[in-house]
């Protein structure tokens, strides 16, 4: 019995020499994302985007000489599920930074406990404004809120398109409501009568296989825009949801003058794939685009698609980017205590793939990051940025041809 405790004891010495070392070594982040489920796909995409940077650090000698080990946590787009693998992360694994998780809903819940614990937590994609409006300290948005997702979109209309009415569809989720409300504020200072407001709820869709298993109604809805006859049809929606309106649109004959999205499903390319030409001249807010004179855009852009076949999105950029600013983050922090990285993260002004990064408090948000927005448009089945001017790529469509007048 002796001997075997003895030697248990030696197994055990081993083992925490070896963790020891491994730490030591490696540098593992977990990051919560939608794996499966009803945002599987921008799980996906934003998973590749992670993985992407984290090879790229890795191969320049990793972050203060670790090398950068990524471990995805499927959290199914359910905030409980969030919620729980971020408590787990905290209190168990002791990881003292949080990134991650795709959804307002899955965001805001990861926030809250973030800020309980005093932990820092970096916001990848969640757009829910209230989400930085909590006057949180711990809690740092890489993207724009939902207010500020239009605001590309509302130059171009107010100088191009010059609507009297809009009608707004949007999904019945945090992100869906927020976008609709801003959207609907804005319009009124525009000047803009907002003819029909219509929430739905968005059903079980497997985004993996991009196979519709169940849609919503959309019919009753889509029956009163065309009614109403508006000028624009304003869309907050994700991607099977973009897919089906704008078929069920078509179908319907519902013409207007502009079909636009709110960013989300109506930026990525299943929405060209899926709603084929049903897609073309629909234009939609988007966050970024490879072909933005950012550092590093373009190669990011090009070596996504020649591992995947397809764009990366803008959701893409913003995980890629979110890597490094982990890695300066870590680098400029006097210690990986939650605290200090917390301080660095409040100093950080950097330029990415996707952008400029500084966190701001300002306009009711706290550790905010701001952006210009941008404006594209399915042209010949391709996204093309068309606004701002010095930004497009191709000119823009205007107004959009009618339904029985196209070929």
């Amino acid at each position: 019995m002796k001997k075997f405790l003895v030697l248990m004891a030696f197994i055990v010495v081993i083992s925490h020499l070896t963790t020891n070392v491994f730490a030591q070594e490696l540098l593992k982040l977990a990051i919560p994302l939608p794996l499966t489920g009803t945002q599987g796909k921008f799980g996906e995409i934003e998973k590749r985007s992670y993985e992407i940077a984290m090879e790229e650090i890795n191969a320049a000698g990793g972050i203060k000489g670790k090398k950068l080990l990524l471990d995805f946590k499927d959290s199914q787009d359910k905030p409980d599920v969030s919620k729980s693998i971020v408590e787990k992360l905290i209190d168990v694994e002791k990881q003292p930074l949080i990134l991650g998780e795709y959804s307002s809903s899955c965001c805001k819940a990861s926030a809250a406990l973030a800020e309980e614990k005093k932990v820092p937590y970096l916001v990848v994609t969640g757009a829910a404004d209230e989400i930085t409006q909590m006057h949180y300290s711990y809690v740092f948005r890489m993207n724009p809120p939902n207010a500020y997702y239009p605001s590309g979109l509302m130059s171009f209309l107010q100088q191009v398109v010059k609507p009297a009415t809009m009608a707004i569809v949007y999904e019945s989720s945090d992100f869906g409501a927020s976008g609709a409300e801003d959207m609907v504020k804005q319009a009124e200072k525009a000047g803009i009568k907002v003819v029909v407001k219509e929430p739905y709820t968005r059903e079980t869709v497997d985004y993996v296989q991009f196979e519709i298993k169940f849609v919503p109604n959309l019919m009753p809805i889509l029956a009163k825009v065309k009614a109403a006859k508006p000028e624009v049809i304003y869309m907050v929606s994700y991607a099977m949801d973009a897919v089906r309106l704008m078929q069920e649109i078509k179908k319907l004959g519902i013409d207007a003058k502009l079909y636009a999205g709110g960013a989300a499903g109506f930026a990525i390319p299943e929405f060209i794939q899926g709603a084929k030409e049903a897609a073309e001249y629909v234009v939609t807010a988007t966050l970024w685009s490879p072909r933005l004179a950012y550092p590093g855009a373009r190669e990011f852009a090009e070596k996504y698609k020649r591992r995947f076949g397809e764009d990366p999105s803008y959701h893409g950029a913003e995980a890629y980017s979110a890597i490094y600013v982990i890695k300066d983050v870590l680098e400029r922090a006097t210690t990986w205590k939650p605290e200090d990285i917390r301080v660095a993260l409040e100093a950080t002004n950097l330029m990415t793939a996707f952008g400029p990064i500084k966190f701001e408090n300002k306009e009711g948000y706290t550790n905010q990051n701001f952006m210009t927005t941008l404006v594209e448009q399915v042209l010949k089945g391709q996204f093309e940025i068309i606004w701002p001017k010095e930004f497009a790529s191709k000119p823009y469509v205007y107004p959009t041809p009618k339904w029985s007048e196209r070929k």
